[in-house]
């Protein structure tokens, strides 16, 4: 029995827990209490001395003759708060409060401890400041006390949870409520932070696929851009930066559905001459046309998602002094053939870009047949996604012979003879051809290809039906034309849903042209994009991706859905492209994660789990 008592610790009964670890953290309750006891017992010592002038000048006159003695005990001044509390007050008794105030502040000042606080202020003002604030913290009235709400002048019982009120005073719980609703904002829900990387691995994989992925730490200019969209409502201007830096911020912008109408204007400077803008869904009409107003001197426009973009713009444009020599406009289907026609006629002498994608029938035969004649610098062409434009515009974009790049997605069909004639006027200066969704293309425009392109870096034909391998082989055979740089023949095929593999004709670009490909650009090719060519057969992966074959500029490669793709390939590429960034292989099923990945190098498309995979 003698085990179960306590007699070390002299303490009889059970002890509770709050017991133990209050004496634990050396913390005494009974001093908590007496401390409440004198606070109270001194609070209503000051009242009855209010109450009783006599005793409230003994009382002054002692505190006169012992305050140098208990410095410490007279920091916290009398307490004034019953009189404070009052609702109205006559003017002896506030005369006689403000003195009481006067002279605890002056004892607060001349104590010890305040000093040390207050060496390194800086003139008398902040003394006194600093002094009244120290005096009202410690008047207020206590827990437990009795005190007039500051709004509304009722009685209430003190807690330590009393609200402050606008004039100094204490509020009570009605009155608390009530402040409480008017300060209630809707306050966003912060995303909770993983601790186990959950949701990191998507961010990495979505920063690939968009082609924004480094490795490492974050540079700083990365970083100033991401604290700026960040705290976009701070920012009063740019500043003057450089424009891929601008660039930059504006794509991030977009991408975060930041650049709306309050946005617009860090963009946007008298001495500007380039301006992005890459998503302007929020924008109006008048946001646009104020780009024109402010920015005198822009030569260079990009405008994504202008679906505002209409005709009252452009004949704003037409009001302006600003002459335009890049147009990169998308979206803007509410811009009139008459809209058009003005602009091209009145301000495309200066126009060396334009670039129209997605629009309906305004950018119709009839505005192309203008560009010959009132556009005469103009060297790069792009029309994507139109829908009117047919084989008679684009026999008519043969007469622009300053033509140096040259792009083209239609959702009509162009006839096979119309893309010869095209090529056959624009060939000799041509250095960028993109003909993308031309299914009747055939092996006479790759035969006139041939004959009149010289000075090609780029080449891109997609979708086409009609091209075989032969004609493929005859093109990169002894060809004049320099080694190609970006290469792109994505779904040139065999189309036939009843036997998808059975191309007995060699229709598409297949193994052998595949290979003569390879052998013609091998010293200049960065880009490949040989994507559902899926008749390049196994051998001529091997044969291309040889031991002793080395690509030194190669860096980007798409051979999504070619089934012969398996592991031996791609460690093939991997090691005759020193310079490889990324590797696509979206469908390619023999594909697995038993190959190494080179350190660096992106493998996306990977028929697992990940999907993506990046080494190092």
């Amino acid at each position: 029995m003698s085990s179960n008592r306590r007699s070390g610790r002299n303490v009889i009964g059970p002890q509770s827990a709050l017991t133990d670890f209050l004496a634990t953290h050396n913390i005494s309750a009974q001093q908590i209490r007496d401390d409440f006891e004198q606070r109270r017992a001194a609070a209503n010592a000051s009242s009855d001395q209010a109450q009783d002038p006599a005793a409230d000048a003994d009382t002054d006159a002692a505190a006169d003759t012992t305050g140098e003695a208990a410095d410490d005990a007279t920091e916290a001044g009398p307490s004034t708060s019953p009189l404070s509390l009052r609702p109205s007050e006559t003017k002896a008794e506030k005369r006689k409060r403000e003195a009481k105030e006067k002279k605890a502040i002056e004892k607060i000042k001349a104590s010890k401890s305040f000093k040390r606080r207050t060496r390194h202020a800086g003139s008398d003002d902040d003394l006194d400041e600093m002094a009244r604030a120290l005096f009202e913290e410690r008047s207020a009235p206590a827990p437990g006390q009795i005190a007039n709400c500051d709004i509304c002048e009722k009685r209430f019982t003190v807690t330590p949870y009393s609200r402050p009120g606008p004039s100094g005073g204490l509020l009570c719980s009605t009155c608390s409520k009530e402040v409480e609703k008017d300060d209630e904002r809707p306050k966003k829900k912060k995303p909770r932070k993983s601790t186990n990387g959950v949701g990191g691995r998507r961010k990495v994989q979505s920063s690939m696929m968009d082609g924004t992925y480094h490795r490492g730490a974050k540079n700083l200019m990365r970083l100033c851009i991401e604290t700026l969209a960040q705290n976009v409502h701070l920012a009063d201007s740019l500043g003057e930066l450089p424009t891929h830096v601008e660039d930059k911020i504006a794509r991030l912008f977009s991408k975060r559905r930041l650049l709306k109408p309050a946005t617009l204007p860090l963009f946007m400077r008298p001495s500007t001459e380039t301006l992005s803008i890459y998503t302007a869904a929020y924008l109006s009409s008048d946001d646009l046309m104020s780009v024109f107003m402010t920015c005198s001197k822009l030569k260079e426009l990009k405008v994504r998602d202008a679906i505002q973009f209409k005709d009252e713009v452009m004949d704003y444009i037409m009001t302006r002094n600003t002459q335009l020599e890049k147009l990169s406009i998308h979206g803007a289907n509410l811009i009139t053939s008459e809209s058009w026609t003005k602009f091209i006629t009145n301000k495309g002498g200066e126009l060396r870009t334009l670039q129209v994608y997605a629009t309906d029938k305004g950018f119709n035969d009839e505005v192309v047949a203008l560009l010959s004649d009132s556009c005469p610098q103009l060297t790069r062409l792009k029309i994507d996604g139109n829908q009117e434009l047919s084989s008679d515009g684009v026999k008519n974009i043969g007469l622009n012979t300053n033509l140096k790049h040259l792009s083209l997605r239609l959702q009509q069909k162009i006839t096979p003879k119309t893309l010869v004639h095209l090529v056959r006027e624009l060939g000799p200066n041509l250095e960028t051809l993109s003909l993308r969704q031309v299914p009747e293309a055939n092996d006479e425009l790759l035969t006139m290809i041939k004959s009149k392109c010289t000075t090609l870096k780029k080449l891109r034909i997609r979708d086409s039906e009609f091209m075989t391998d032969e004609g493929f082989v005859d093109l990169f055979t002894e060809w004049g034309n320099l080694p190609l740089q970006i290469v792109d023949l994505e779904s040139c095929r065999h189309m036939d849903a009843t036997k998808p593999r059975d191309n007995s004709e060699k229709v598409g670009l297949c193994g052998e042209g595949f290979k003569a490909l390879m052998v013609h650009s091998m010293k200049n090719i960065r880009s490949l994009n040989v994507s559902s060519c899926r008749h390049i057969t196994k051998e001529a992966f091997e044969a291309a991706f040889a031991k002793d074959t080395v690509y030194k500029e190669l860096t980007d490669i798409d051979v999504s859905l070619c089934e012969e793709v398996d592991d031996y390939v791609v460690g093939c590429i991997f090691r005759s492209c020193p310079a490889l960034r990324k590797l696509i292989v979206w469908g390619c099923m023999k594909v697995t994660s038993e190959h190494n990945v080179p350190r660096g190098v992106l493998l996306i498309g990977v028929p697992n789990a990940m999907g993506v995979e990046i080494a190092g």
